[in-house]
């Protein structure tokens, strides 16, 4: 994928990546991505974070698939996991998950 967001690929059609913006869900289409999981709470970052349904609402703009699972940075839990790994089955591909810096969605997807 050539783009100038910070996109890191964890398999052939899943990526991830830190704090995005609404204005990259349209990248994000035009890449080929198809899904978008938002792992990050909203305002975790304070106020100026986009929050989940401003990235719900670009992202079904852009014609992307949308799923919200906020988990916490120090702990993934088991349901937690167990969710993650549905929603990768679930939803269509190219995914791409983000959180702060993409460390918990990596995560999220390599347990």
């Amino acid at each position: 994928m050539q783009t100038s967001l910070p996109l890191r690929p964890v398999a052939d059609d899943v990526y991830v990546a830190p704090q995005l913006d609404a204005s990259a869900m349209a990248e994000l289409a035009r890449l080929g991505v198809r899904s978008v999981i938002n792992n990050r709470p909203d305002f975790e970052g304070g106020p100026a974070q986009p929050t989940s349904e401003q990235m719900e609402a670009a992202a079904k703009a852009a014609g992307l698939t949308y799923a919200f699972l906020p988990v916490q940075s120090a702990v993934q839990t088991p349901d937690e996991i167990a969710r993650m790994a549905e929603l990768l089955k679930a939803l269509p591909r190219p995914v791409l998950a983000f959180c702060r810096s993409g460390a918990r969605s990596t995560k999220l997807y390599r347990s």
